[in-house]
């Protein structure tokens, strides 16, 4: 009996999943990488400079180093990239399941950023290091419309990807109904919402919450709109001006803090 098409698409992507690897590079993204044990490391290139920068993170992970001449650099990165002399080829880290990483414990009240369709990979990468800082259980994209793990993501993110959950699911409205089923509010960014942050989140700072920011231009979709518990807008000083999307989930998560 021939197999419905739909299976067939999800046995080939379990498949490029479980192929599929990425080349971090820069000296803060590899050492954060040969640190973690959570990482499956496959081969890593280092010039000898990078190598004696390298030789404690090198030494714990018990790798063994490919030594690669600097004007030749042997890993297959772009050749713009900003190496600096190290490349580690590695596995896409596993989290678990979307309601692992939203009921893990954690000091304050959970707090998770949603991003619809966010592609730029050095936006998603400030955007896991806010996330880190300001105590976000996970970053979630879509598969298709997200950016995955780069080298160029987790050099922005500067070693936040080693330690701040990044998930990235097939459809985005089932994982919000799947975070309201679990107890969390759902706030859309947008700026010509009504509500503030703060007036949205008036006595109950106390719920989980998952904040949903769309691509800069776009937006959020209208699905995705429509699915959210309230739209709100981050206050701007005199009522003009927008953010960067990086700089909108920072400053959201600092305004939707548990503990404000």
């Amino acid at each position: 009996m021939k197999k419905p098409k739909w299976v067939v698409e999800k046995e080939r992507s379990k498949r490029a999943a479980a192929n599929e690897t990425v080349w971090l590079f820069g000296l803060h993204a590899v050492r954060d990488a040969l640190m973690n044990p959570r990482r499956e490391r496959l081969r890593l290139v280092v010039t000898k400079n990078a190598e004696a920068k390298l030789a404690d993170a090198i030494a714990e992970s018990g790798m063994e180093p490919e030594i690669s001449d600097p004007r030749k650099f042997a890993a297959p990165i772009d050749a713009e990239s900003v190496h600096q002399g190290a490349a580690l080829e590695v596995k896409p880290l596993a989290w678990g399941s979307l309601a692992d990483v939203a009921l893990r414990e954690g000091p304050m009240p959970p707090r998770i950023v949603l991003l619809d369709r966010v592609t730029d990979p050095h936006n998603v990468g400030a955007i896991l290091r806010s996330a880190e800082v300001f105590g976000a259980r996970a970053v979630v994209g879509v598969q298709r419309h997200s950016a995955p793990e780069t080298g160029a993501l987790a050099k922005t993110a500067s070693g936040a990807l080693e330690r701040q959950p990044y998930l990235r699911i097939r459809n985005l409205s089932e994982a919000m109904e799947e975070l309201r089923d679990l107890g969390f509010i759902l706030l859309g960014l947008d700026g010509d919402a009504t509500d503030t942050i703060d007036t949205a989140l008036e006595g109950r700072r106390d719920r989980p919450v998952a904040l949903v920011l769309g691509a800069e231009g776009p937006g959020l979709r209208e699905k995705t709109r429509e699915t959210c518990d309230a739209l709100v807008r981050i206050d701007a000083a005199g009522g003009f001006g927008s953010l960067n999307v990086s700089n909108a989930a920072a400053v959201a998560l600092y305004a939707s803090r548990g503990n404000a």
